[in-house]
């Protein structure tokens, strides 16, 4: 993807430098509150692709967080400089406090799928939607044409999601189990969110994605530029937990075993 974006950097940090940042940062209980162990978890399986995305969005001010949920990544971008907003179908503010209240990220309330993104054309420099859009219900077509209507021309949409065709989810199936988890839960007995005469499961995995499926989402959208990369596991592991990295390396060497997908575009300009 060719950077086109004529901004001054927000910063200069490296994908190195920033990992070594958020890592101080939590340190400092002001990436997320660290004494929640399930935050904590996140944190671990998720900074590496953050850092990725922090690098790329360098030159992106404005950034617009879409299903934000924890607000961790808006959270993060704002310590570095970034001016962000966030979007959810779910008002997360009371939930996450050290984030949405005492940060100044502009935390909105949409339903990506039918809602209109709350902002005028042209208004953000970059669009991210972290592990979302496979909790859709519906077609993402609707949401992708939002987020290109609010990036200015050459803005950045970062997307990354499940890989379809993981390792794990391979397994599971010659095992005969299926890729989705609690099937009981999530799906026998799972109620809808009702929503302009619509029903929503949100909560659970409704459709993940091939490679070739996220490109054509993109090109559908009229994105260009478009990436899509297999994502390699990295998780933040100290001492003797390092040793489990081994496994995930081993399966990163075939890369549609991966487990996740990620994806950069930019807005076409005139």
């Amino acid at each position: 993807m060719h950077m086109i974006l004529k901004n001054n950097p927000v910063h200069g940090l490296s994908k190195k430098q920033i990992y070594r940042k958020a890592l101080f940062l939590r340190s400092q209980n002001r990436l997320y509150n660290s004494q929640n162990p399930q935050l904590d978890d996140l944190f671990k399986g998720s900074i590496d692709r953050f850092a990725i995305i922090a690098s790329k969005l360098r030159y992106a001010k404005r950034v617009l967080d879409v299903g934000a949920g924890h607000g961790m990544l808006s959270s993060l971008l704002t310590e570095l400089g970034h001016e962000c907003y966030a979007l959810d179908i779910f008002d997360s503010t009371a939930k996450y406090p050290e984030v949405y209240q005492q940060k100044p990220i502009q935390f909105k309330i949409c339903n990506m799928e039918v809602d209109p993104i709350p902002f005028i054309d042209d208004s953000f420099d970059a669009v991210v939607c972290c592990q979302v859009l496979e909790h859709f219900t519906h077609s993402h077509l609707y949401a992708m044409n939002e987020i290109n209507r609010v990036l200015k021309q050459g803005g950045i949409v970062e997307i990354d999601v499940p890989n379809a065709v993981c390792f794990r989810n391979r397994s599971r199936m010659i095992r005969g189990k299926h890729i989705t988890y609690d099937y009981e839960k999530h799906y026998l007995y799972a109620a809808p969110v009702f929503y302009k005469g619509l029903s929503f499961y949100p909560e659970r995995h409704n459709r993940e994605f091939t490679a070739k499926e996220l490109k054509t989402l993109l090109q559908a959208a009229n994105f260009k530029g478009i990436e899509v990369v297999f994502l390699k596991s990295r998780r933040h592991r100290v001492g003797l937990e390092r040793i489990r990295n081994i496994g995930s390396a081993m399966r990163d060497l075939i890369p549609s075993f991966r487990k996740s997908l990620i994806a950069f575009a930019q807005k076409e300009t005139n």
